[in-house]
């Protein structure tokens, strides 16, 4: 088992890594709008859903995958009244790859964010 860490994506605001390598899996940990110095980018769910993007190229990135060898993605959203703006931002990360994924609801998010997502990847040799 090997711990993912990089500066790159905001550090874990609680006791967990950003991610974790088993074998040749890579598990993130859920990754909210926090820029990698810590700051809330509280604007629309577009661009919160953008940054979370950003921080999961990061962590994938340290860990040796990407968006490419992602399997697995689970979106938590405060608001499912929000999943079509999600979805625009998501179709732009993910458009001729497109992974298993689950979308809940949930009733409430860290630092009251409106999303949150983790994805499982293959490491790629």
């Amino acid at each position: 088992m090997k711990i993912i860490n990089t500066k790159k994506a905001p550090a874990a605001i609680g006791p967990y890594s950003q991610g974790i390598i088993v074998n040749n899996l890579f598990y993130s940990s859920g990754q909210i709008p926090l820029t990698a110095e810590g700051t809330l980018v509280d604007g629309s769910i577009e661009e919160q859903t953008h940054q979370v993007f950003k921080n999961l190229k990061a962590v994938l990135e340290e860990a040796g995958a990407s968006l490419e060898s992602v399997v697995k993605v689970t979106v938590f959203l405060s608001d499912m009244e929000e999943f079509g703006a999600v979805n625009e931002v998501y179709g732009e990360y993910f458009s001729a790859h497109k992974p298993a994924r689950s979308c809940v609801e949930v009733a409430r998010l860290p630092k009251d964010v409106k999303v949150e997502i983790e994805v499982i990847a293959l490491i790629e040799a």
